[in-house]
């Protein structure tokens, strides 16, 4: 039984002057609009941080590339350096020894730090939620008897 036109028409008025029917329709539709609505927001800030993300790792790409070759020169100058006192092929080996050492320990260093954090479950949200169905069980067993 669907309400009167003139009753679509006047969405504002008050829940205790509807019938059953009315009101079930009305949440029906409510709640319809309301998933709509939270669903096409979700979508558009998703869209828009997506877009956002991308510039920002672009970006940083741009700096990380160029950060690599300020590097790459800092260790030419390196070599350089080095050359007017030893031979060239010695301060180039120097300097990439150097390098090979600075960077094992660094992996050495990060391959630990990564172990350490393993697994990386939420084990603070885990807890909560572990009490959150205890307590829900709880209050179910007290209800049955």
């Amino acid at each position: 039984m669907h309400p009167a036109p003139n009753e679509r028409s006047h969405p504002e008025r008050s829940p205790a002057d509807l019938s059953t029917v009315q009101l079930v329709e009305r949440l029906t539709t409510q709640v319809s609009t309301l998933v709509r609505t939270e669903v096409g927001n979700a979508l558009d800030e998703v869209k828009s941080k997506g877009t956002k993300l991308g510039v920002g790792i672009g970006i940083s790409g741009a700096g990380a590339l160029l950060l690599f070759l300020g590097t790459a020169t800092l260790v030419a100058t390196a070599v350089l350096g080095l050359a007017t006192a030893l031979d060239p092929w010695l301060a180039a080996l120097i300097v990439a020894a150097a390098l090979l050492v600075v960077g094992a320990i660094l992996a050495a260093v990060g391959a630990s730090k990564a172990k350490n954090a393993v697994p990386p479950a939420p084990a603070a949200t885990v807890a909560s939620v572990q009490r959150d169905v205890d307590t829900v069980n709880a209050a179910r067993k007290g209800q049955h008897q």
